[in-house]
């Protein structure tokens, strides 16, 4: 059964797309604000177990909060996972017009690993690629996946975080072509269940596998008010987003279901998570579902 990680993609930069997340920072949303938020929950789910800790080069500070949070102790016992190819842009700015930009080449990957190091004080156990889709030039890139694959060799897992209604092709793309991946991170909910079959046969070629957006970047909580999960989970007498991440942990190719949780209580009512059944008649079409995710703001 899958283990309970903190993905700190809400918590590293002051806007982002989860329902809610601008009532869920404090007020100023300064970096000092944040940083001591992040730093709040990571020792919480430090202290109640959690052992996987997941950032990227574009959540903003989030490398470094992280990276300022670690002790050479606390490293020894837990597993950090982080991600390149999108840089964080938006100056600090919630209501910036661009937040992140994507760039999967070679040069961003040999700029932002250094970045990564410095940010989280040496490497990470895990490095994937950020958002891969399956027409990305990085998949027939020969030099950036031997350079991937000299990483790979050097004790760093390398693979790819997925995005997209087509996310089952691109990692049965990744997973055919002879790259150096051998750790995949992808979105996974009871609305977003079309990459289970290809997320099952990563894990059985061995792969690392990690399910984000479990709660649907709030759509599978208390926030989305009234919806057929929601009353659902009220009629089973358990938070909504307990249930989601109870639905994710069930997966047996699962490794980590991450929490994307900004405040205590969030946090605390995703580890106290639930096991309910497959919950399948709540899917949606992959392409329905992405475009109501894209539509969503960033706050």
């Amino acid at each position: 059964m899958a283990t309970i990680g903190l993905g700190l993609a809400a918590l590293g930069r002051p806007g982002y797309i989860n329902l809610g997340h601008d009532e869920d920072l404090p007020p100023r949303r300064a970096v000092e604000d944040l940083r001591e938020r992040t730093h709040e929950l990571l020792e919480q789910a430090w202290q109640a177990g959690v052992r996987y800790f997941d950032a990227a080069r574009s959540y903003g500070l989030a490398e470094e909060f992280l990276g300022e949070w670690l002790t050479p102790e606390r490293r020894t016992e837990l597993t950090v996972g982080s991600k390149w190819g999108y840089t964080y842009v938006a100056d600090w700015r919630h209501d910036a017009q661009t937040h992140e930009v994507k760039d999967h080449s070679l040069a961003t990957f040999e700029r932002q690993w250094p970045e990564t190091l410095r940010a989280l004080g040496g490497a990470p156990d895990f490095y994937l690629v950020h958002s891969l889709t399956s027409d990305s030039p990085a998949l027939e890139d020969k030099r950036l996946l031997d350079r991937l694959r000299e990483l790979a060799e050097s004790g760093v897992r390398v693979g790819l975080s997925t995005s997209g209604p087509r996310q089952s092709e691109t990692l049965r793309k990744a997973l055919s072509s002879g790259t150096p991946f051998s750790a995949v991170q992808a979105t996974w909910n009871v609305l977003e269940t079309s990459a289970g079959g290809a997320l099952a046969e990563a894990h059985d070629a061995g792969w690392f596998v990690v399910v984000k957006e479990a709660v649907a970047n709030g759509r599978l909580t208390a926030r989305a008010g009234e919806t057929p999960f929601n009353e659902f989970a009220r009629q089973h007498g358990v938070a909504p987003d307990s249930l989601a991440i109870g639905a994710a942990v069930a997966q047996p190719w699962a490794d980590v279901v991450l929490s994307g949780a900004t405040t205590a209580a969030q946090l605390s009512s995703n580890l106290a998570y639930r096991i309910d059944g497959p919950l399948t008649e709540f899917s949606q079409q992959p392409e329905e579902y992405w475009t109501e995710r894209s539509a969503l703001p960033w706050i």
